[in-house]
């Protein structure tokens, strides 16, 4: 791989923009969790615990297994925010760590987190699609 890095000034750059979409992220987190430590119960208005009619069930359980994968996601992300915030300490930030090229500020300002160019992310999707 070839010992390539950013300038100090992009590196800030997109330092400041992964610290907003960590902020973001971390709202959304939190939006989630208090709606789930909520409950469908007090969401819904019922005051029973208990869903009146079989759709009713069937709508909360969908409603929490939505809640639970947005969380998920969010988790994810925010796993990925702060990788690429290590690396941006490392200096070894914007660079692709499939083939060492510089990943484009398009997909960068789009993707902050991103550690795969456009091409090597191409490559493993279509490997992961053969899999």
């Amino acid at each position: 791989m070839a010992a390539k890095t950013l300038s100090d000034e992009r590196l800030q750059y997109y330092k400041s923009l992964l610290e907003q979409e960590k902020s973001d992220t971390l709202e959304v987190i939190r939006d989630i969790e208090s709606f789930q430590r909520r409950g469908a119960k007090e969401n819904s208005g019922n005051l029973s615990s208990y869903s009146l009619h079989q759709a009713d069930l069937g709508s909360d359980t969908e409603s929490s297994e939505k809640e639970v994968y947005l969380l998920e996601e969010e988790q994810t992300k925010l796993r990925k925010i702060n990788v690429a915030l290590k690396r941006i300490y490392e200096k070894t930030y914007g660079i692709c760590e499939m083939c060492g090229e510089e990943i484009g500020d398009k997909r960068l300002k789009i993707v902050p987190y991103a550690y795969l160019c456009i091409d090597c992310r191409s490559q493993e999707e279509k490997s992961r699609k053969r899999r």
